[in-house]
């Protein structure tokens, strides 16, 4: 994958007024500035991909360049305030903030969001399945190595589990593995003809492995589930057993519809839907798809059998405002795949970069002053 480095790449890629700018510079003289970069609402701090980016820009065209964080990867920052300050000759900055901002902004809010999850689900693991939902590969490595950077923020915050994992071999080291996790899918078990006989593949061909058994293709997931547990159970029994719930919005799991779902509900947490909720909540509570009732259905079904070690994997819209819905009600997850901690709300992931200093005579523009009162108050953003 290029990296666009060199400057025919980086003319090709950033904002023709800051090419003409560079003319401008290159002609009328340079001088030492310095940028301050902000976002303008709370993040993660996920420098280190635009830090990489910047360091291999400068060793390309040879010149000095000085990065001030202003925080440590993973630190929590508000709305506004300053995250980098870079100082160098504005020559060789001007064009380069197209590109070090979309390394930046959406990497912190992805971390912003898989914190707040991992937080809310501190005893759950999570697999970042977001590989499908990118633009392409380098937009993978930024999730990914947000992802990671929230998780490690919530281990250090709540002692999170967090992410264990992501989809993918590409990206797979920013978790500490060699290769990618995943559970099975729904093709397969259309191929196969059954749950049941998917399963029997998957374990057929990677004898004594782990496996997770994907259990809605056919809208029988208790019954699937519980079949397939009675023909590998000593795969059960060892805790390498799992069941993945991907029920699509559309139906309820099987055994549930709107009265069975309060029931359920009630027997295992009856205070659970007696506070207010909004009707997307209790949608997440009691109704279709992937639901807190279904969750504990699927787990109350297990135990009955003598299943009490088999997992339960849940999928399907799993962003921070789900996370937060099951964790109030303190649903039985083993494991969330989730590829929803990816920025919805793509305006929030903007990260912006004013100069605060020219020349060392410290201007900018008005509206703006925020960012010079950090420097005189630090002396420097190190």
């Amino acid at each position: 994958m290029t990296d666009f480095t060199d400057d025919a790449g980086i003319a090709g890629l950033t904002d023709h007024y800051f090419r003409r700018t560079k003319d401008v510079i290159g002609r009328f003289g340079d001088m030492t500035v310095t940028y301050a970069l902000f976002m303008r609402r709370p993040v993660i701090f996920t420098p280190r991909l635009m830090v990489e980016f910047l360091e291999a820009v400068a060793r390309e065209r040879d010149f000095e360049l000085k990065i001030d964080l202003c925080f440590k990867e993973g630190d929590w920052v508000g709305a506004g305030e300053p995250l980098v300050y870079l100082t160098g000759p504005f020559y060789h900055l001007v064009d380069l903030e197209t590109l070090y901002l979309q390394k930046l902004g959406a990497a912190c809010v992805a971390a912003y969001n898989a914190f707040g999850m991992c937080c809310d689900l501190p005893s759950a693991k999570f697999l970042a399945m977001d590989a499908r939902h990118c633009t392409g590969p380098e937009m993978m490595i930024l999730m990914a190595y947000a992802a990671s950077v929230g998780s490690a923020a919530a281990k250090k915050e709540v002692n999170a589990i967090g992410f264990i994992g992501n989809a993918t071999d590409m990206t797979a080291h920013y978790f500490g593995n060699q290769g990618g996790m995943g559970t099975m899918p729904h093709a397969l078990a259309g191929y196969a003809g059954s749950t049941l006989r998917a399963a029997e593949m998957l374990e057929e061909t990677f004898p004594g492995e782990a496996i997770t058994v994907l259990v809605d293709y056919y809208g029988l997931e208790m019954t699937d589930a519980l079949a397939v547990c009675r023909r590998f159970p000593e795969l059960a029994q060892a805790g390498k057993l799992s069941f993945r719930l991907d029920t699509h919005g559309g139906r309820f799991v099987e055994g549930l519809d709107p009265a069975t779902s309060y029931a359920v509900l009630e027997r295992h947490v009856p205070e659970g839907v007696r506070r207010y909720r909004s009707e997307i909540e209790l949608r997440w509570l009691v109704g279709t798809g992937v639901s807190a009732a279904a969750i504990f259905l699927l787990r109350e079904s297990l135990n009955n059998a003598g299943f009490d070690n088999a997992g339960i994997v849940v999928s399907s819209g799993f962003g921070p405002a789900k996370c937060k819905v099951m964790a109030s009600v303190n649903a039985p997850i083993d494991l969330v795949g989730t590829g929803s901690y990816l920025p919805e709300n793509w305006h929030e992931t903007f990260a912006t970069a004013d100069i605060v200093e020219y020349g060392g005579r410290a201007s900018v523009k008005v509206g703006r002053e925020f960012l010079l009162k950090r420097r005189s108050e630090n002396g420097s953003a190190g």
